[in-house]
């Protein structure tokens, strides 16, 4: 890692802007988004524990997704935060792979755990009688460990191969985290291989589970097309519309970033949909999967009174 024999020992990230008003306003923003996700996060997380009606497969994945927000949203969002008030926009070398390698992590994670859902709304909705028995606690088990498993071992292979080329490009980053695309532009050398091996990784981790989710929805859509009554047909479509809403906004922002061609490849925007799935999406997940859940509105009722 070295440029005309200068060791690379941190990166700088330019940001958004530099305009020290509107740095003060993103501070503001910023600020207001992560405290609303620390508290819709937790909330969500103490009622799930402390109600026992809550006590099911389906609030058991809500709430391992509510604590992968709460961990996502922090390993961004704190640094965003100093940097938005701070002249030093700067980042360690060891800082910036630490914050790749989680950040990576968590969001295959989660792109797993999303299709762990979509199973068990599929178990739900297509076979009722077989749900308890199917969706036991060792299965959820399995199925959330797995996911960290897997997020984690794609990552680390990820870290090692991305932070082990040579940043012949400079050390600017012209984004206010590490991510992916602006690491790979700064690199040089052979690159371009570990470039094939970001996509391999990227169809693995994020295109396999989003086909799985697909299959889980068809056969869903399937069962919903068989009931009879319109009041059935829209009780069976409530039980998954959260997830469906949470897969589509999470899913559509990842792949808009990253399989789009080159060419269609825009800075400013990328920012902006980076910005929505590693800082917003942790705060929406909260509102998707309570604002509309009868027994998360009385478990909420219930905790106040």
């Amino acid at each position: 890692m070295e440029r005309s024999n200068h060791t690379v020992t941190e990166f700088i990230m330019v940001g958004f802007t530099t305009d020290p008003t509107m740095q003060l306003v993103l501070f503001v923003l910023f600020l207001g988004v992560y405290s609303l996700t620390l508290v819709g996060n937790t909330t969500l997380l103490t009622l799930i524990c402390n109600d026992s009606r809550l006590h099911t497969p389906m609030y058991f994945f809500i709430g391992n997704l509510s604590f992968l927000d709460l961990w996502y949203s922090s390993v961004y969002t704190p640094k965003i935060l100093v940097t938005c008030i701070s002249e030093d926009k700067s980042i360690s070398f060891a800082g910036c792979a630490a914050q790749f390698f989680f950040s990576a992590g968590l969001a295959y994670t989660e792109c797993y755990l999303l299709a762990a859902m979509a199973y068990d709304r599929y178990m739900a909705i297509s076979k009722p009688l077989l749900y308890v028995q199917a969706m036991t606690t060792r299965l959820c088990a399995f199925l959330v460990t797995s996911s960290y498993l897997g997020g984690f071992i794609n990552s680390s292979i990820l870290t090692k191969r991305i932070f082990t080329l040579n940043f012949c490009g400079g050390n600017i980053i012209d984004d206010f985290f590490c991510d992916l695309l602006p690491l790979v532009k700064l690199a040089c050398g052979k690159k371009y291989d570990y470039q094939a091996l970001m996509y391999f990784l990227l169809a693995s981790n994020v295109i396999t589970p989003t086909v799985l989710i697909l299959a889980s929805y068809l056969f869903i859509i399937a069962t919903i097309l068989r009931i009879r009554s319109t009041q059935g047909r829209l009780k069976a479509f409530s039980t998954c519309s959260s997830h469906l809403l949470s897969v589509t906004l999470y899913y559509g922002s990842i792949l808009y970033i990253y399989a789009r061609p080159r060419s269609n490849h825009s800075m400013n925007t990328d920012k902006i949909m980076s910005t929505f799935y590693t800082v917003v999406f942790p705060m929406l997940n909260p509102m998707i999967y309570s604002l509309r859940n009868k027994d998360v509105k009385e478990a909420l009722n219930k905790m106040f009174k």
